[in-house]
């Protein structure tokens, strides 16, 4: 069993000259009740099923199970998706012993970036770099799967 502990912050400065690499992801999903999230993502030319279950510390962490599919049987499940996709470009930046994934949203999404931080354990140190703004873990609404339902675009900014 693998729990995932991350830290999901707003992003408000330069990151892109800080990057050492980037990929484009895809996600569509077939469930995002509270407590569960199950969701096939593409990333550039490989392919994953997540299962996430219930958050807990605040949002800090929650149950995760991924394992790689094969690309073709992602494009043929993503038909099998609830309407709508997430997607964005992840940019990788090395922050200490930790790397920072940097998602810049596009589609209905455009106009957010989001920065997240794993950690192994909820009150491990990290070195914040200047481009992290405002905290954003355990808030619903900067949830991927908040995001399908209600993107950037039809909030109130």
């Amino acid at each position: 069993m693998h729990t995932e502990i991350e830290r999901k912050f707003l992003v408000t400065g330069e990151y892109k000259h800080l990057a050492f690499d980037h990929t484009h992801i895809e996600q569509g999903y077939f469930a995002t009740e509270p407590g569960r999230t199950v969701r096939i993502r593409i990333r550039d030319t490989k392919a994953y099923l997540t299962i996430k279950g219930p958050s807990a510390d605040g949002g800090l962490s929650r149950y995760e199970f991924e394992t790689e599919i094969p690309l073709d049987d992602a494009h043929k499940l993503m038909q099998l998706c609830m309407p709508g996709r997430v997607d964005k470009t992840r940019w990788l930046i090395k922050s200490g012993q930790h790397t920072i994934e940097v998602d810049e949203f596009s589609g209905d999404n455009e106009g957010l970036v989001m920065a997240e931080i794993e950690l192994s354990s909820p009150d491990e140190p990290f070195i914040r770099p200047d481009f992290l703004g405002q905290e954003v873990t355990g808030i619903p609404r900067y949830y991927n799967k908040y995001l399908l339902r209600h993107p950037y675009n039809t909030w109130d900014k």
